[in-house]
């Protein structure tokens, strides 16, 4: 695409810009004066408007060069490297997505085009004030304590303890200084010699393995598998500090933005200074900065959400991805890709090192591993005096229990005995809302989404009944919509509002949490929950498989599944493998300082081989077993999959179209693979557009992605009909 070797290009020459507007290809511009560099971010003219984009290589001159305009300007930022050119290439390649998709991810901070913002500072000033207050004093002192530092007006009068009026008029009596200063500052260095841990014997050999690998500056991936509480965190923290002595940058992703808080809390005492955090959370002046400060060099740790990994670092030497089995690292919408596969990737351009942490590991893994493609590290002990949790199960075919009832007699009489002790207690259910279903008991008729082909859950907080697919909310009626009964409606089967209520009816005197995560409005809200649990102030705990992820209650030591079976129904080829990951993360969640946890399972099915693996502990059986089942079924991680998803308002136009679709289907039969469908998808409407999928099934190692970008450009989509490519896809809704 670009003149081999030419990487600057002077005023009026040729360039090929990518822009992020949606085109098929690279757009000619001459180069501004000053000239530019290949990988430069510039403001160009497209029609009437100035837009983003990339100097991608020297321009194709196929037309009229008379019409050919000018790069308005170079922006004020750090060009794009190579190899996050590649990257964005190679990814783009991968996943089927057109580059400006890929620009646009990379691109993903407001007001680059901005000139560099400006704000005011406040630091010590000359004079003295003609009189002195309390308030007044503790501004001083602030200042005087952090020795001449500077901060912005928000933070001193919060240091302080005062109101902002006050250091203005300390302003205006010359005793504090205001000044302007850009916003877009470096972040505080981390010292990878602050705060290091004593480490077990398991940690430190885990800790020279990773160490040496990254010393030598070459790419390799690394499985860190250890059982919850065994200290993968500890291990992966001197990852980075040998990352940092190495004088390179290092990426920290974990799959939920409520983890975030205890985390950064952990680095800032490892490292004596806060890394930065990129996730939906963070303020628009914050996700600029990061991206700006991560292209310079002065941002040295990033811990995010999977976009981070689009982020322009300047010498990445590190990636961990937490928790590397969780489904919330594959994104879903717009650019569908899987952060956790995204990562080797971006990884082995740059010859950085990746560290894959997970007690229950994806099976894709856990194969790779086996395969030896990647270093295996295993923790098998908990950290200081915590052993694992004992497991069992409570068979319901043998507990009393009445039909509007879900928590059993036997893990009653748990919850109390805990209780009693001062402990903890944790009720899962993953699921959230009231009840899953609301019916009327006069016909039959069940609620259902107007918007989609989902039943709506009753939120009996919100007083409210939401459809989990796109969100739609409505009043909980008092007459049946289908008959008009009146009073007749139900709620059916349990929901984390409905286990709440029945928990406060059995244990009247406990302090109970909820914890869902639709039921707080901001990321704040959620981490200060999270604290206060994990500060003992709750008896007992009630979550969705939020609560499943990275936390440390030191006080819980019963956890109570109340449907064990739940994710083990449906045909998800990966349900037992889900099942097993969940269950194992929630059980970990017991017993993790002085006090042996407990875990008890609610089930129908005692005797069920997943349910048997979870209580044995056996996890290398089941995985074995999970892999002969897909090595037979040629499915993933032993064969490759693509999904198809068309949708369309008009059913008729999308049924039409798949089936045109799986008749033409010769591109992807010449290698080996096979297409099944067309069929409604399990969820047939969402947002009034009628879905329907195809699913193609190939051998491992066939170029799936040109075959099935053949196939599906043989035919132009009407105007009303969407299309999306679902390469390796992790659900099947």
């Amino acid at each position: 695409m670009s003149a081999p070797g030419k990487s600057y290009f002077v005023e009026g020459e040729l360039v090929g810009v990518l822009t992020t507007q949606p085109l098929d290809r690279l757009l000619d511009y001459r180069a501004p004066e000053g000239g530019c560099h290949v990988g430069a971010f510039v403001e160009v003219p497209l029609g009437p408007r100035k837009v983003l984009g990339v100097v991608w290589g020297a321009g194709r001159g196929d037309f009229d060069i008379s019409k050919v305009r000018h790069v308005i300007r170079v922006l004020d930022v750090a060009p794009m490297r190579g190899e996050m050119q590649e990257f964005l290439r190679r990814a783009g390649d991968y996943t089927l997505t057109p580059m400006p998709a890929m620009l646009r991810l990379a691109s993903r901070a407001p007001g680059l085009s901005n000139p560099p913002s400006m704000q005011k500072i406040y630091r010590l000033g000359h004079g003295t004030p003609d009189r002195m207050t309390d308030a007044r004093r503790r501004v001083l002192d602030v200042l005087e304590e952090y020795g001449g530092l500077s901060f912005t007006l928000k933070e001193l009068a919060e240091l302080a303890g005062v109101s902002t009026s006050v250091v203005k008029g300390l302003v205006g009596q010359g005793a504090v200084a205001e000044e302007e200063a850009p916003r877009d500052v470096p972040f505080a260095p981390l010292d990878p010699a602050h705060g290091g841990k004593a480490l077990t014997e398991g940690q430190a050999a885990a800790v020279g393995v990773l160490r040496e690998a990254i010393q030598s500056r070459c790419y390799g991936t690394t499985l860190l598998r250890g059982v919850t509480g065994s200290g993968k965190t500890e291990v992966y923290l001197e990852a980075v500090a040998e990352c940092l002595r190495q004088g390179r940058q290092a990426l920290v992703l974990l799959p939920e933005i409520a983890l975030t808080a205890e985390f950064i809390t952990r680095v800032e005492a490892r490292f004596g200074a806060k890394p930065a955090e990129w996730h939906s959370g963070a303020t628009m002046t914050e996700r600029r900065r990061i991206w700006k400060m991560v292209g310079q060099g002065g941002c040295e740790v990033v811990v995010g959400a999977r976009s981070a990994l689009f982020l322009p670092y300047r010498d990445l030497g590190l990636i961990v991805v937490d928790e590397e089995h969780d489904t919330s690292y594959k994104q879903e919408d717009g650019v569908l890709y899987n952060a956790r596969d995204m990562a080797v990737l971006r990884a082995s351009l740059c010859s950085a090192q990746v560290i894959l942490a997970s007690a229950t590991p994806s099976l894709e893994t856990w194969a790779n591993a086996e395969a030896g493609k990647y270093r295996r590290l295993d923790l098998t002990a908990r950290f200081g005096e915590a052993v694992m949790p004992e497991m069992r199960a409570i068979d319901m075919r043998a507990e009393s229990l009445p039909s509007n009832r879900w928590i059993s007699p036997s893990l009653q009489a748990a919850v109390n005995a805990r209780i009693a002790k001062g402990e903890q207690a944790l009720l899962f259910i993953n699921r959230r809302g009231y009840a899953p279903v609301t019916i009327c008991r006069a016909c039959g008729h069940q609620i259902g989404c107007d918007h989609c082909d989902a039943r709506m859950v009753e939120h009996r907080f919100q007083k409210r009944l939401v459809c989990h697919q796109c969100g739609e909310t409505k009043p909980v009626p008092d007459v049946c919509p289908e008959c008009g009964a009146e009073d007749r409606l139900a709620a059916v089967g349990p929901g984390v509002e409905r286990l709440s209520e029945e928990a406060q009816a059995l244990f009247p005197d406990a302090k109970i949490a909820t914890l869902s995560s639709d039921m707080f409005g901001s990321a704040r809200a959620l981490k200060a929950q999270i604290a206060e649990i994990a500060e003992g102030d709750t008896d007992i705990v009630i979550g969705t498989q939020l609560v499943a992820k990275g936390h440390n209650f030191p006080r819980l030591t019963l956890v109570g599944v109340i449907d064990a079976d739940l994710g083990l129904q449906g045909s998800d080829l990966r349900a037992a493998e889900r099942t097993f990951q969940l269950m194992r993360q929630v059980a970990g969640r017991a017993g993790r300082a002085q006090a042996r946890g407990t875990a008890l399972l609610q089930t129908f099915q005692p005797e069920h081989p997943v349910i048997r693996a979870i209580l044995s502990g056996d996890e290398d059986g089941f995985w074995q077993a999970e892999a002969a089942g897909r090595r037979e079924a040629g499915v993933p991680p032993y064969g490759r999959m693509a999904g198809i998803i068309l949708s369309s308002t008009d059913a008729q136009e999308v049924f039409d179209f798949a089936a045109e679709l799986a008749r033409r289907d010769g591109p992807v039969r010449a290698i080996g693979a096979q297409v099944f469908g067309p069929a409604p998808a399990p969820i047939a409407r969402i947002r009034g557009r009628h879905r329907v999928r195809l699913l193609v099934k190939a051998p491992k190692g066939v170029a799936l992605q040109g075959a099935v970008a053949q196939w599906v450009g043989q035919l132009k989509a009407p105007g009303n009909l969407r299309l999306a490519v679902d390469i390796d896809p992790q659900t099947f809704y």
